[in-house]
């Protein structure tokens, strides 16, 4: 799908200017990072990656965008862009090449996710929709990997299409939240594009419009014998359960069990524990108890806390939408960019804050690793080479070629692939007593210090 105009006007502007100033084609390198981890912790599991590799390879400006482009026009009234630029963008050949840390993996701050290179006017031209692909996903990821984290094994479901920001936002949500460890989701259409696993229940709505609670779990249960998780907290939730025992004993009589019960309200410690026990005492040992209701990390600590007898979790609107940190903050930043003369010419973007100081070259990350830990991640310079000291040290680089002169070269994975390799990645990384330090190249170091100092 070409989404050449996600973008921010201001980018479109720039590109305009370079091309005016005749260095549209010079040789640029941006790097894409974040600076903070979010949540509080020192890593963010990888994600968006695939999406925003398939719409780096789908790039054009066809007809349609020029004409609205066309358009716009400035204070004056007249047109913001010449025909002759508009003709450029119709008939440049893309020509981006990009290295990326593969979804799934951890990303630490200030390392680059994504390293842009090419024209600095195509490099430009994509810096908002890259943004925006990587930081949600990788946000929403790395919050569903927390999520699991607390849930200590028990199965966790991603619920928060309803709740979720549009259409975009509920599906790119669904298929970070199943990376980072969700073992399904209620979304349907996610469901049917990236293959995951799809569960669900019903609604309140459908026991109340039966004349009774029995009447409708017996109604579901005839519908799809081999598929009842009743939801049982419509009027009185123990009462509820009860009911539902009975459609159980029904569905044994058929050669079918009932697969478990959904809480949704109330307390859900006291009441999993006493569900727990009269689906026992009824001999339905495996059938499970699922619990939803504004749930996440720090409500799964606490129930698991009170002794709560819940097997799976149902998460919603505070994981799809990140409740408690909404956005990651990632930026995309010049690191690199050709003179004149033919010459890479490192760059820094400075600042009163040294949080905001970006990192010059043509950036990779060497990560030393030993006994399945992560020791360091060294920020080199690729061009110039490593000059940490990595004797007897086993490393790997992180950044791995995607895309080459606007076509991919990164095979994409099966999601289930990239979730397994996040799930093992994240649970490493809690195993670590301290953080794992990200340290420069002394090269990178060096020219750094000189960028500051002359630009000062």
């Amino acid at each position: 799908m070409n989404q050449v105009l996600l973008t921010d006007l201001y980018q479109i502007t720039m590109a305009y200017s370079y091309w005016k100033n005749e260095i549209h084609d010079n040789h640029a390198t941006f790097h894409l990072f974040y600076r903070r981890a979010p949540f509080g912790e020192s890593a963010a599991i990888v994600a968006g990656v695939c999406p925003a590799l398939d719409y780096l390879e789908n790039l054009e400006f066809t007809d349609n965008e020029l004409a609205y482009l066309t358009s716009l026009t400035g204070k004056d009234n007249k047109p913001l862009f010449e025909a002759d630029f508009l003709n450029h963008l119709k008939t440049m050949e893309w020509k981006l090449d990009v290295e990326a840390i593969p979804e799934g993996n951890l990303a630490l701050p200030n390392e680059p996710i994504l390293r842009v290179s090419g024209p600095i006017l195509q490099c430009q031209l994509v810096e908002t929709a890259l943004l925006n692909m990587i930081n949600f996903q990788t946000l929403v990821a790395t919050k569903a990997a927390r999520i699991c984290t607390a849930a200590k094994g028990d199965d966790v479901m991603e619920f928060g299409l309803r709740r979720a920001q549009g259409p975009d936002g509920a599906i790119s949500a669904s298929r970070a939240a199943y990376i980072g460890g969700c073992m399904a989701t209620s979304n349907v259409l996610a469901g049917y594009k990236y293959g995951i696993p799809v569960k669900g229940t019903h609604a309140h709505s459908w026991v109340m419009s039966f004349e009774d609670e029995q009447e409708a779990f017996e109604a579901y249960a005839k519908a799809l014998p081999n598929n009842v998780i009743l939801l049982v907290d419509t009027y009185d939730t123990i009462e509820g359960v009860k009911k539902a025992v009975q459609v159980a004993k029904k569905l044994n009589e058929q050669g079918h069990d009932l697969l478990g019960i959904r809480l949704d309200s109330g307390d859900l410690a006291e009441l999993s524990i006493k569900a727990r026990k009269i689906l026992d005492e009824a001999g339905m040992q495996n059938a499970k108890i699922v619990a939803s209701n504004d749930l996440d990390e720090y409500s799964i600590e606490k129930l698991k806390a009170k002794g709560a007898k819940i097997d799976v979790w149902g998460i919603g609107t505070k994981l799809v939408t990140s409740y408690d940190q909404p956005a990651l903050g990632g930026v995309y930043k010049l690191g690199a960019i050709e003179n004149d003369h033919g010459n890479i010419l490192p760059k820094v973007k400075l600042s009163n804050g040294p949080i905001k100081v970006s990192n010059p070259g043509t950036l990779q990350v060497a990560r030393i690793t030993s006994d399945k830990q992560i020791i360091e991640d060294i920020i080199y310079d690729e061009i110039h080479g490593i000059h940490a000291n990595l004797k007897n040290k086993e490393f790997k680089n992180l950044l791995h070629p995607a895309l080459r002169k606007g076509a991919r070269v990164l095979l994409e994975e099966e999601l289930s692939v990239v979730r397994n390799r996040a799930i093992q990645q994240w649970q490493m990384y809690k195993k670590q007593e301290t953080p794992t330090p990200v340290t420069l190249d002394p090269y990178v170091a060096e020219v750094k210090a000189q960028l500051i100092e002359a630009n000062r």
